[in-house]
């Protein structure tokens, strides 16, 4: 059992105290609707420090034993009930921790008049909390949908914040629309899954043993339904659409923490709630999960809009997560529980990553934002030496986000490589020869991925200025800069010590699939990580980080020694034209040229070539996405023709209308008496 504290209190108890808190937080904001100050520099910081509540109570939730309670809210007879285990308890701290960061930062990016009222947008935003951490501690279907509808109407009211533009509120209706798509397909899940017991208590669910029919119809409803959350592919397409629409904390909150929910509810179903596994569960979601990765990857690589980069950017590390998850099921499917921990340890370390890495990269684009006014690539540059601390902090989520080490996703990234090293012990020769086609898939999205953030970083912050009022662009303040710091330090310190962070994952993957890491992992000493054997595999980041100081220190002494006072500053060479502008510097299309050459099967491509005519000629290229007119298309031209039809009953008649009263009753009489 858990150790109480001086106050008596279980960590179940001190997550729903930081859940509280959070309500009331948002609460407050109603009284002091337009007091900006209040709102910004005294609520929302709170709402951090209830962040760092909850991962505190998480962190010792994910050292105790399963606790349970019973909330007398909600429908007569449907209490909710709320269960904080390993699984729960880990992406409870995932949510707070990371929403700590993100709401220091929100102190400093809100302004007046953006839309929504401050107040409103203080409620709407701990909402957004509070339902994020209930979705995670729900224990019965009844309270798990109630707070997914609630994170998901407070997160359509955050992404609507400026609705005065018709294209956000478009984006906000695309979202709404494609969660409750999904929100159907988990209720559905979860009517399979209670097996005719009319109990939706996820206690009840672990005790039915489903057929494999039964079993597969639940697993296909859950990854449609969490996949639309997720942004898996073909339901992705609102993810590229609402993060740029949304104010960039929420981006941050809905891209680093909302999507993991989503990975959460598929591992609670997958590996919780079920207790049998079939093989080819693993090869769909690995196959799912390649394509939705490289797809995502593809589309960044093309964005001219640094939002919709990293939205697209999202997308890939999400099929990343459910490559693990995968990996993970076809492991168990086949009995190997170690290699099956070794698969979810990687997935469950990418979510933390993740949230850290993509919440200080779209945090980051809010300060470019408000400094600039622009959110075209083609438009910024040179921003380093106006933008210092937001520059540096970037320059650690570009790094980790590229999987470089020593940051945390590389170490991810490695963990998840090393998996696939061990799929040839398969006993099916047909996944022993699909297997390294999908590790291979996975090297070549890492190495986009690389290339992708080189793009975001360089044209942003490199080079000269396009746009002269670039000029005056300043840096992030004070609490921006305490948020970006937070997020930052976390990516150093996932990146730094991972025999740490995976025995805080040994919890979950024991709960998981029976076993864990924790001991083969930190048998050589914190310093250095070797997840099976240390003939194997190793990686020690702390020694790989001062071998980069002492590299870099040596050639700083030796330039010095050798070339001190001989170097000599010079315009660059631009093939004798002599009247250079900062306009002519490589754009965000030509960078992204040769992957869209590369990949054009992937890109819907119109060209607008400029008149000979024009007194200012351009060349515009728009990339657009073919799900849009492969899928969503036709279903709009489906739905508006059924419309139509329907549409023709109501002839504006009373006698009519009294006409459908009575063939509805004749119907009703011949089906009553048969």
């Amino acid at each position: 059992m858990i150790n109480q504290s001086a106050l008596g209190l279980l960590p179940l108890d001190w997550a729903l105290v930081a859940v509280a808190l959070w309500l009331a937080i948002g609460l407050l904001g109603l009284p002091a609707l337009r007091r900006f100050r209040l709102v910004a520099w005294g609520l929302f910081p709170l709402g951090g420090a209830a962040g760092l509540l909850l991962a505190g109570a998480a962190l010792a939730g994910l050292m105790g034993s399963a606790e349970t309670a019973v909330l007398p809210i909600g429908l007569p007879g449907l209490p909710f009930h709320l269960r904080l285990d390993g699984l729960a308890a880990y992406f409870l701290f995932v949510i707070g921790a990371t929403s700590a960061g993100v709401s220091a930062f929100a102190a400093g990016y809100f302004r007046k008049g953006e839309g929504t009222p401050p107040g409103l947008l203080c409620l709407q935003y701990h909402v957004f909390l509070a339902s994020m951490a209930l979705v995670v501690l729900a224990d019965d279907a009844y309270a798990f949908m109630v707070c997914w509808e609630t994170m998901a109407l407070s997160s359509f009211f955050l992404v609507t914040s400026n609705h005065r533009v018709p294209e956000i509120r478009q984006a906000g209706y695309l979202y709404l629309l494609i969660a409750h798509i999904g929100a159907i397909a988990i209720l559905l899940c979860f009517g399979v899954l209670q097996a005719n017991t009319g109990d939706y208590t996820f206690g009840n669910m672990r005790l039915q043993h489903l057929s494999p029919f039964l079993a597969s119809v639940a697993f296909l409803l859950a990854i449609l339904g969490f996949g639309a959350k997720a942004g898996i592919l073909p339901v992705h397409i609102w993810l590229p659409e609402a993060h740029p629409a949304a104010p960039s904390p929420v981006s941050a909150l809905m891209s680093g923490v909302m999507l993991k929910t989503a990975v959460y509810g598929v591992l609670r179903v997958t590996f919780d709630l079920m207790h049998v596994h079939i093989w080819w569960w693993g090869v769909v979601l690995l196959a799912l999960g390649l394509v939705t990765a490289l797809f995502g990857v593809v589309f960044a690589a093309v964005q001219t809009d640094m939002k919709r980069l990293l939205a697209y950017s999202s997308i890939e590390n999400i099929g990343l997560i459910f490559v693990g998850i995968g990996l993970g099921i076809l492991f168990n499917a086949y009995g190997m529980e170690q290699l099956s921990a070794l698969a979810l340890t990687a997935t469950l370390y990418h979510v933390a990553a993740h949230a850290f890495f993509k919440s200080l990269l779209f945090v980051a684009t809010g300060s470019v934002l408000h400094a600039t006014g622009e959110r075209n690539l083609g438009h910024l540059g040179g921003l380093m030496r106006f933008m210092p601390w937001v520059a540096w902090l970037t320059l650690i989520g570009v790094f980790a986000s590229s999987g470089l080490p020593p940051l945390s996703g590389f170490v991810s990234e490695w963990l998840l490589l090393q998996s696939f090293l061990f799929t040839p012990g398969l006993p099916d020769p047909f996944l022993n020869m699909l297997i390294p086609v999908v590790a291979a898939g996975i090297v070549l999205v890492t190495a986009l991925a690389g290339y992708t953030m080189v793009k975001f970083f360089g044209i942003i912050f490199l080079g000269q200025p396009r746009e002269e009022k670039l000029h005056n662009a300043h840096d992030a303040g004070s609490w921006e800069r305490l948020g970006m710091l937070w997020l930052a330090a976390g990516c150093i310190g996932l990146g730094l010590m991972p025999t740490i962070v995976i025995q805080f994952i040994d919890p979950v993957t024991h709960l998981l699939v029976g076993t864990g890491l924790g001991t083969a992992a930190s048998a050589n000493g914190w310093l250095l990580l070797a997840p099976t054997s240390i003939d194997r595999a190793s990686y020690g980041p702390v020694y790989f980080l001062l071998g980069i100081i002492a590299g870099c220190l040596l050639a700083f002494m030796l330039l010095r020694a050798l070339y001190h006072g001989r170097l000599r500053r010079a315009a660059p060479w631009g093939c004798g034209y002599p009247r250079q502008t900062p306009r002519m510097q490589d754009t965000a299309e030509g960078f992204g040229q040769p992957i869209r050459q590369i990949f054009e099967p992937f890109f819907r491509t119109q060209r607008e070539l400029p008149s000979p005519f024009d007194t200012a000629p351009r060349y515009k290229v728009v990339v657009e996405d073919h799900f849009w007119y492969w899928l969503y298309v036709p279903i709009a031209r489906v739905i508006e023709f059924l419309e139509r039809q329907v549409g023709r009953l109501q002839q504006g008649r009373i006698s009519v209308y009294l006409l459908y009263s009575f063939l509805t009753l004749l119907v009703m009489l011949f089906v009553v008496t048969r």
